[in-house]
């Protein structure tokens, strides 16, 4: 049937509410504490839920509100690791600085991480729902590791963690669980050497859809200065896919959209699903469905219809809460409008 092609989705994120976090602010401190910032944190996730449920996206998040981080998230509830040890680093081969916590023992979960979240986020909404969570490798490299003093060691360790999580997850009703590795796009020799390993670790025995994350990062300025050195070709993911294309994992979330990605590149990922990349979220235009759609049709072009899921390029935390209603409209109308097509 061609409704059930084309099905939308987002990367992860979505703007929090002012009153939750200083708005278009990655990483922003809370504006509320104690019981008051639980209930914050809820509400937002119903917001969020409902503003993609009335945009017309067909696989839902909880638009990441209950978290001021997509890696602190996961780790803040981690043994082993020692806030206050803060170290600043360079991260993305040093593509900028931050002061991140030690690894000063042996890592393991101190129990469920985002059990609640999902069971909150699946009693508040009937569509199909996805969870995401940071890579291994990208874990790693957002970390000062004073312990296993191996990369390859951590980045194993922290995806047993995300096993233990993401097989609970699912029990609980998730239907696709998605990793984060912007750091794919680049530690090259080290994706090949461990990183598939680590990520098909992660992902190990689930039934659920599950899909990694590859972008070239939020559009601030540390990213768009880097993009800028990258030349008339963005062809990083040429080495990664044939890799990806041999792992366990059902998908991969790219950039497309407004990109400078040979959208043909897609080719090399073999049978695995496409969250495709069609809207940008490194500028305030809202696309039209027009826009979307030539996105969607190009990737056709080198993938089955079947296969391609339109999505956003990356998080859209950034953006303002209007303009990423915008896009989100956009993506399911322009998504809408290649089915209509389809089905002639």
């Amino acid at each position: 049937m061609a409704a059930a092609m084309l099905k939308t989705t987002i990367a992860g994120s979505l703007p929090k509410p002012a009153w939750l976090a200083a708005p278009q602010t990655l990483w922003a401190p809370w504006r509320l504490e104690g019981g008051a910032l639980e209930e914050g944190k809820r509400d937002a996730v119903v917001l969020a839920l409902r503003e993609q449920e009335e945009a017309g996206i067909d696989i839902v998040t909880d638009g990441e509100q209950t978290r001021r981080h997509f890696v602190w998230g996961f780790v803040e509830q981690v043994d082993g690791i020692d806030f206050s040890k803060m170290v600043t680093i360079g991260i993305r081969a040093g593509r900028y600085t931050a002061d991140v916590p030690t690894v000063v023992a042996p890592v393991r979960r101190r129990g469920p991480i985002h059990s609640e979240e999902v069971r909150f986020a699946r009693a508040h909404t009937t569509r199909l729902l996805k969870f995401t969570m940071p890579g291994p490798m990208t874990i790693v490299d957002t970390i000062h590791d004073a312990h296993y003093r191996s990369r390859a060691d951590l980045g194993m360790a922290f995806a047993r963690l995300l096993n233990e999580e993401a097989r609970e997850l699912e029990a609980l009703g998730v239907d696709m669980i998605q990793l984060d590795e912007p750091a794919f796009n680049v530690y090259m020799d080290e994706v090949r050497d461990w990183g598939i390993a680590a990520l098909d670790r992660a992902v190990e025995g689930l039934s659920c859809r599950t899909a990694v994350h590859i972008c070239y990062g939020y559009g601030i300025k540390a990213n768009t200065d880097w993009k800028q050195t990258l030349g008339g070709e963005w062809r990083q993911y040429e080495r990664t896919f044939p890799l990806l294309a041999a792992s366990r994992i059902g998908g991969v979330s790219l950039e497309c959209a407004a990109s400078h990605v040979p959208i043909s590149l897609i080719g090399l990922l073999g049978d695995k699903d496409i969250l495709l990349g069609a809207i940008d979220v490194a500028s305030d235009r809202v696309e039209t469905p027009a826009q979307v759609a030539a996105v969607i049709r190009e990737a056709m072009k080198h993938v089955h219809r079947d296969r391609i899921s339109p999505c956003t390029n990356c998080g859209m935390v950034p953006l303002s809460r209007e303009v990423a209603r915008g896009k989100l409209r956009a993506l399911a109308e322009g998504a809408a409008l290649v089915r209509r097509e389809l089905s002639g």
